[in-house]
């Protein structure tokens, strides 16, 4: 391996599958909605057609079309850990994109969404776009998706002219399973807060103090409570200022413009059956020749 491709892989490293290990999680609660070409592709396949998906990452296209048998791959043993969890059937497994375990010449069909442009040099992305119609037979077809330069429209901003390389951010939330712990919990406490005198033992003649010294005792003891939250949010803030950095998560994408997606795969040795665009990707089905 040169000096620039052990480079380009210590970035990809650390910009990609680092950071895909660390929000695994929150990822993949926000992609569960296929996309409509993709589908479409897919419902196209021949029964019994047999296909890799490289970069599956939660399985979201796994289980589309019934009628074929996809299998699915990803660098971020995370994210194949959440394909388990959605759904232990799937067949999944951990694999780098450039050094897939499967036989050349086996598949019908290839799949690869929103992943071609984490590889940080052209070479190296040309080289998996090689390396995955190696795994398809004479004909056939693999659809590739990749973010586009051309993105004015949408809430990114990404426009032609603009640096094609870039940092995009993801800024880490709590998981739903983290905030419906922190609902359980918001829940006992407002239980405690409606906690009432227990007067039980206490002569009715004398109930009407109990209570009003009760309630002093309550409010004094809030009083503390309310110091006390206000002092360990102060600390909670500052800790928040210094983790900052910690909560968003950097990952390198390569913003494809209009006909280079095309050109890549004509370099791996595809030929172009069709392209568009869709959702900010740039898209191309390529045929092995």
């Amino acid at each position: 391996m040169t000096g620039d491709a052990k480079t380009a892989q210590a970035k990809e490293d650390e910009y990609v599958h680092k950071v895909y290990n660390e929000i695994a999680e929150h990822f993949s609660e926000t992609r569960y909605k296929p996309w409509p070409i993709v589908t479409k592709f897919l419902d196209s396949r021949a029964l019994g057609s047999v296909g890799i998906d490289v970069g599956c990452g939660n399985g979201k296209y796994l289980g589309i079309n019934k009628d074929i048998f996809l299998i699915g791959s990803d660098r971020s043993d995370g994210l194949i850990k959440c394909a388990h969890e959605i759904n232990g059937q799937y067949n999944v497994l951990v694999a780098d994109g450039m050094n897939l375990p499967h036989r050349d010449e086996t598949f019908d069909f290839a799949i690869s969404i929103a992943v071609v442009h984490h590889w940080t040099t052209r070479e190296r992305r040309v080289q998996a776009i090689r390396h995955i119609l190696s795994k398809v037979r004479t004909g056939g077809q693999v659809l590739i998706y990749c973010w586009a330069l051309e993105q004015g429209s949408s809430r990114r901003g990404y426009h032609e002219g603009m640096e094609q390389d870039v940092m995009v951010p993801w800024v880490l939330h709590k998981t739903k399973a983290e905030t419906k712990d922190k609902s359980k919990s918001t829940t006992h406490n407002s239980t405690k807060n409606r906690e009432k005198p227990d007067l039980s033992g206490v002569e009715p003649k004398d109930r009407a103090a109990f209570v009003a010294q009760w309630k002093k005792e309550r409010q004094e003891a809030r009083s503390i409570q309310q110091q006390q939250q206000q002092k360990e949010q102060e600390k909670a803030n500052a800790e928040k200022e210094n983790d900052a950095s910690d909560a968003t998560k950097y990952r390198f994408y390569h913003l494809y413009k209009e006909g280079e997606l095309e050109e890549d795969c004509v370099s791996a040795g595809g030929s172009i059956v069709d392209h568009g665009y869709e959702k900010d990707n740039w898209y191309v089905i390529t045929e092995k020749i």
